[in-house]
């Protein structure tokens, strides 16, 4: 059992079937579980005439995927996606090698309303468990890289409520800093995740056997993504903590790439957000207007709960730039950029801006006043 099953039970509430991860996780409307129960076998044997057929096979009647629920559509693109991945694997594009797959994922992206391939969602939280989960390669370090992501997702779901509420508010507000608090509890998975991450999964194992896996496909004359890590959407927390108005052009470039492959309701909130002033420059604002000695006792509980959760933020930063650095080392890598379609250096690039914004929020309370006449 993992974290996520301890908390994930409350999502299935939602209204969002997306959240009914149990549903999903169980169904299986391509009848996939034998199946893809030897795809790890066929990976290891490079068999691309076997994946080919396997793929070939699973493909359903675009009259029946019409009929489908957002449910049954989310399970199939898992499914298939786990087909695409192998194939481009071993150097073949997936569409190009079984067309009539093409209009099956484009009516499962207009149903589901995501993008026209598996997503990290697929291949981590809307995976089943046990003896039907689905892997490339059946590695058990695959299953702690699969188990590390899927611990994080019920926390970024409560992270966006607190982070929604804390857009609402002032740093005046008794609400301001609660919000925040409650945010540092639920991103504080992600230092969670990336800990189990550095103890149970190797950075020769990601970069020389999982990376591949990973690459982007061909549909429809347009590359996407494989199931990344990195579509893991802490920029979400990112977005009105400090990134809606102090951020860099190649990090705004990246999230540009990255926010299409979010759950609709996600991308919803980026669009919402974006742009708007954040709790930094809100917080930055209420301490310039100060100037009496001593802060009033919110705006200080504001500051020291900002510089909190930007904290945890860059502690998860900081040691995922060390597991990126060893999988992407000269003496390891065999592509030049993460698998979520960045080079590391804008990881550095994200920890800098981070680290500055908890510095400029911490040093806000520190410096010295004019007491008032």
């Amino acid at each position: 059992m993992t974290l996520y099953d301890l908390v994930a039970p409350g999502l299935d509430t939602v209204a969002d079937p997306r959240y009914r991860i149990a549903e999903i996780r169980a169904a299986d409307p391509l009848g996939a579980d034998a199946l893809l129960a030897a795809l790890p076998a066929m990976n290891r044997a490079a068999d691309v005439p076997a994946l080919t057929v396997a793929l070939r096979t699973l493909v359903p009647d675009p009259d029946r995927v019409a009929g489908w629920c957002v449910i049954e559509a989310l399970a199939a693109m898992r499914d298939l996606g786990m087909l695409l991945g192998s194939l481009k694997r071993h150097g073949v594009q997936p569409v190009a090698a079984v067309p009539e797959v093409l209009p099956v994922l484009e009516e499962l992206a207009r149903r589901t309303d995501m993008v026209p391939r598996d997503t990290v969602h697929h291949y981590t939280t809307w995976n089943p468990l046990g003896s039907r989960q689905r892997m490339y390669t059946g590695d058990p370090m695959e299953a702690r890289l699969q188990d590390a992501v899927r611990m994080v997702f019920p926390g970024l779901v409560a992270a966006l409520d607190t982070c929604g509420r804390l857009a609402r508010l002032e740093p005046y507000d008794a609400g301001f800093a609660l919000a925040l608090d409650r945010t540092a509890q639920h991103v504080q998975s992600m230092v969670d995740s990336i800990d189990l991450t550095v103890a149970g999964v190797s950075p020769v194992f990601f970069a020389r056997t999982m990376r591949g896996y990973f690459e982007e496909i061909d549909v429809a004359g347009r590359g996407y993504l494989g199931p990344a890590a990195a579509q893991v959407p802490l920029w979400l927390v990112d977005l009105t903590l400090w990134q809606s108005d102090r951020s860099t052009p190649e990090y705004d470039a990246f999230l540009a790439e990255s926010v299409p492959y979010s759950l609709p309701s996600w991308r919803a909130f980026h669009a919402a957000h974006r742009g708007t002033t954040s709790a930094v420059s809100k917080l930055s604002a209420a301490l310039s207007w100060e100037t009496v000695h001593r802060l009033p006792p919110r705006l200080v509980a504001s500051a020291v709960s900002l510089a909190r959760v930007l904290r945890v933020l860059k502690t998860f930063r900081a040691r995922h730039i060390g597991i990126a650095r060893k999988a992407y080392s000269d003496d390891l890598r065999l592509y030049d950029e993460g698998s979520g379609g960045a080079p590391v250096a804008l990881l550095r690039t994200v920890l800098d801006l981070t680290r500055d914004n908890e510095t400029l929020v911490r040093r806000g309370t520190e410096r010295p006043r004019t007491p008032a006449a």
